[in-house]
């Protein structure tokens, strides 16, 4: 199993993820236009993607699957009910086309050939937020952003995975210190918010193990984080700290509207 994380951040998200049998994006919040530039980037064609999975109706992680399922009909799209719901309802990616359309509830796993997905219900003030957990050649890799809580049972999931996809979304003290508004602060901050450095540090020092060899901070917000703060928090808890992790886990940081190298779990 291969991973590219596209973009990663308040402008959009996607994630590519590479089996001998699936080329998959993990969300969809970019242009078709930027998705097949980031996709070049890392010597995928967009005509080879087979599979979608949505986590959310948010844009930054929706926006681009109405043009992708209508120029690709190869393209089989997952999200749950309440997820499918919402984005016909208010037809904010115009008119889906029924027949690629997949309905993948919380708490299931499916196989697709040399692929295992199983879903699970996260914490975001969106219509029915979840994410995945993608296994495939005896790998797991593990994809967590848009959550201000991270329960046990989440945990549990995603415990003892070869990879995370792990949101570094706001440094407290920039959130608190910065120009948003109480109200929109106090959202971020909530259990239907993000997850701050230290909030997506404490959660991996519970689920890693030395199995763990790459973790890739995500969804960092622009405003209110900074790379260096995120990557060094990361650092300090996991790498210097009391983590089960072996020596040469690597550390990756995500950028926005940047493709990161092709990497093997």
């Amino acid at each position: 199993m291969k991973v590219s994380v596209l973009s990663s951040g308040s402008t959009g998200n996607s994630t590519l993820i590479e089996t001998p049998q699936h080329k998959i994006l993990m969300d969809a919040g970019l242009s078709g236009k930027k998705t097949k530039e980031l996709l070049a980037q890392v010597g995928v064609d967009i005509k080879d993607i087979d599979m979608v999975f949505i986590s959310h109706d948010h844009t930054d992680h929706s926006g681009g699957l109405g043009v992708l399922m209508r120029r690709y009909p190869k393209i089989s799209a997952y999200a749950n009910s309440g997820t499918w719901n919402y984005l016909i309802e208010s037809n904010k990616i115009g008119k889906l086309p029924v027949e690629q359309i997949n309905t993948f509830e919380s708490g299931i796993t499916k196989t697709f050939g040399d692929l295992d997905v199983t879903s699970f219900a996260t914490s975001h003030d969106a219509a029915q937020p979840q994410y995945y957990v993608f296994t495939s050649g005896g790998k797991r890799f593990a994809c967590l952003t848009d959550t201000g809580y991270v329960s046990s049972t989440v945990k549990g999931e995603i415990r003892d995975a070869d990879g995370y996809l792990m949101e570094f979304n706001y440094d407290d003290m920039m959130l608190r210190n910065g120009p948003y508004s109480w109200a929109l602060k106090h959202r971020i901050m909530s259990d239907v918010g993000h997850l701050s450095n230290d909030q997506a540090a404490d959660t991996l020092l519970d689920v890693v193990s030395p199995k763990t060899k790459h973790i890739f901070l995500a969804h960092r917000s622009q405003h209110n984080n900074t790379q260096y703060l995120a990557h060094e928090t990361a650092e300090d808890l996991l790498v210097a700290g009391d983590a089960n992790l072996p020596a040469d886990v690597k550390i990756i940081d995500t950028n926005p509207m940047q493709a990161g190298s092709l990497t093997k779990i």
